[in-house]
């Protein structure tokens, strides 16, 4: 499992005094609220102060003092340590250990491993099948019957798959 968990991707500065502005990768953008610190490419920085909009977290970091330096961290992950990160409820897990699972069937078949989790509404999974096609898929409950991060697998209905999963060309 990873040390680190990414929360937040920096997606421009924002004013002129060193703030980022964050796009929120957490079901729950106000737990930037609570943040002490963050890593961004293995720096801590020390969180300063947090605002959170309907769209966007905007924070102001240490070391972080002009448009200049904001600038720098444009397309680089927020992350916290895993010791750090919010508890999870039942039955939610970090992205992070979706990623390298592998997608099985319920009759049994391995579809393929998953690359990505692309955060919206319902959680959009992308999977590189043993064929080499790419396929996704929502994560909706009438699909997904047991996910298990220790064993790096996450079970699905097969025909439920067959109707809502999606092959790129």
């Amino acid at each position: 499992m990873n040390d680190y968990l990414k929360i937040g991707l920096i997606t421009k500065p924002q004013g002129i005094k060193g703030e980022v502005k964050v796009q929120p990768l957490t079901d729950d953008p106000a737990r930037f609220l609570k943040l002490k610190n963050v890593i961004i490419d293995g720096e801590n920085y020390r969180v300063l102060s947090v605002k959170v909009g309907a769209e966007a977290v905007i924070a102001a970091l240490s070391g972080v003092n002009d448009r200049n330096a904001a600038e720098l961290l444009r397309g680089k992950f927020m992350c916290v340590k895993r010791e750090d990160a919010v508890e999870l409820k039942e039955d939610t897990f970090f992205i992070a250990d979706i990623i390298d699972c592998a997608l099985i069937t319920d009759a049994g078949e391995k579809v393929g491993k998953i690359t990505d989790v692309t955060s919206a509404r319902t959680d959009i999974f992308t999977v590189l099948c043993e064929d080499g096609k790419i396929l996704r898929f929502p994560f909706l409950k009438d699909l997904v019957i047991r996910v298990d991060v220790e064993e790096k697998t996450v079970t699905v209905k097969k025909k439920r798959l067959e109707e809502v999963g999606c092959y790129e060309d």
